[in-house]
C-alpha cells in the first residue's frame, strides 16, 4: 500500500530571510506575510509549542521512518496570503515564495512535492504565477485561503473564474487550506482552542458551500479542488442543508451537492482519528479523502505513525477505504 501525505508544511516563517533573498531589491524584507489574526501565537494561545523547521533532508527522514512515499508542502506563514490587502505585494511575495520552496526543498528530492502560493490579489497574475509554478517550477497546483481580507467576497465569486479555467487548462488542482481564523463570529472569544477547533471546519464550509452554490464546479468540470485541515464532519452538514435548498429553496445547481463529493470535484483532508470519517464515507464515498501528516505543526513523528496505524486498524473501514484514504486519492488529486 502505498502512503501520501497530503497535507505538510514547511516552516517560512523562520526563513523569512532567505525568502527576502528572492524578493527585488528595496523590498527585501524578513516578514513577507502578516500575523494569522489576533487569535493566534500572541493572546489566547498558552502552552504552544514551537513550530519546528524540517529542512530537506530532516523532511527526507521523516518519509523514511514513517513509510510516506512522498509529501506536498504547504507554508506555515503564506498560510496567511489571504490578509495581504496590497495587490503588488502580494505578487512578489508569492514569487518569492516559490522560488524559495523549488529551491530549498523541491529540488532535494523529488519526493518532496510543493504547491504554490497564488497572489489572486490580482487575478491575472495569479494566472501567470500558476503557469510559472506548474510549468517551469513542477509544482502540482495553487493554494487559496480559507479566510482572509483580501478575498473579494469568496471563492464562488466569478472574478476568480479565469483562475479556475486556467487550472483546468493545466490539469492540476487548487487546495484551499485554513490559515487566519478571524472574521467567522469567534473574534470575542477568550480563549484560543475553540476558535481554533471551530474555525477550521467553518471557514472551509463558508468557501465550499460558495464554489458549489455558485456554479464553480458546473462552470469547470475537470476543476479538482482540495479542503484541507478542517477534517470531514462538515461534509454531511453541507450537503443536507444545500440540498434543502435545491429542493426548497430556490438554490441553482445541475446536480446534486453530494455529486460534486463522489466524482472527482472536491478532495478533502482527514485525519486517522476522526471518527466522523466513516460516517463521511458512508455519505458520499472514499474517494474524495486524503490522508495529511500536518508534520511539523501539530504533529511529531511519533504520532503521525500512530495515525497512520489508527488508519489501518480501523474495524470500521473497509479495506479498499483505507488504500483509498492513505494513497490513491491524494494521488488522483494531485494529478500523479
Amino acid at each position: 500500500m502505498q502512503i501520501i501525505d497530503a497535507d505538510g508544511h514547511i516552516n517560512d516563517h523562520i526563513c523569512g530571510d532567505e525568502i527576502a533573498q528572492y524578493m527585488p531589491k528595496g523590498n527585501q524584507m524578513a516578514k513577507l506575510f502578516p500575523e494569522f489574526d489576533h487569535l493566534h501565537f500572541r493572546y489566547l494561545k498558552q502552552n504552544r509549542r514551537a513550530t519546528g523547521n524540517p529542512d530537506a533532508a530532516a523532511w527526507t527522514e521523516f518519509l523514511e521512518e514513517t513509510g510516506i512515499s512522498w509529501t506536498v508542502l504547504y507554508p506555515t506563514a503564506g498560510l496567511a496570503v489571504g490578509r495581504i490587502m496590497a495587490p503588488d505585494w502580494a505578487v512578489i511575495a508569492c514569487q518569492a515564495y516559490n522560488t524559495w520552496l523549488h529551491e530549498k526543498f523541491l529540488t532535494k528530492n523529488p519526493r518532496l512535492k510543493g504547491v504554490a502560493l497564488i497572489p489572486f490579489q490580482d487575478v491575472d497574475s495569479a494566472i501567470v504565477e500558476l503557469r510559472r509554478a506548474v510549468k517551469q517550477l513542477g509544482m502540482l497546483g495553487g493554494m487559496l485561503p480559507s479566510n482572509g481580507e483580501a478575498i473579494q467576497g469568496h471563492f464562488g465569486n466569478k472574478i476568480y473564474w479565469p483562475l479556475y479555467e486556467e487550472a483546468e487548462k493545466l490539469g492540476c488542482c487548487l487546495a484551499v487550506h485554513v490559515g487566519a481564523l478571524h472574521h467567522m463570529g469567534m473574534d470575542a472569544f477568550t480563549t484560543y482552542y475553540p476558535v481554533h477547533a471551530l474555525g477550521h471546519p467553518f471557514s472551509l464550509m463558508i468557501q465550499a458551500s460558495a464554489m458549489i452554490g455558485h456554479g464553480v464546479f458546473d462552470r469547470f468540470p475537470k476543476l479538482r479542488v482540495g479542503f484541507m485541515e478542517g477534517g470531514t464532519a462538515w461534509i454531511p452538514l453541507v450537503i443536507d442543508r444545500l440540498e434543502r435548498e435545491l429542493e426548497y429553496g430556490g438554490l441553482k445547481l445541475k446536480r446534486h451537492p453530494i455529486d460534486y463529493f463522489k466524482d472527482d470535484r472536491i478532495f478533502v483532508g482527514c485525519e486517522g482519528n476522526e471518527k466522523a470519517l466513516a460516517y463521511a464515507i458512508d455519505r458520499v464515498g472514499p474517494k474524495p479523502f486524503m490522508f495529511a501528516s500536518d508534520f511539523p505543526h501539530e504533529i511529531s513523528m511519533s504520532n503521525c505513525m500512530e495515525e497512520i496505524d489508527e488508519v489501518l486498524e480501523r474495524d470500521d473501514l473497509k479495506k479498499e477505504h483505507k488504500t483509498a484514504i492513505l494513497g490513491d486519492n491524494a494521488r488522483r488529486f494531485y494529478g500523479r
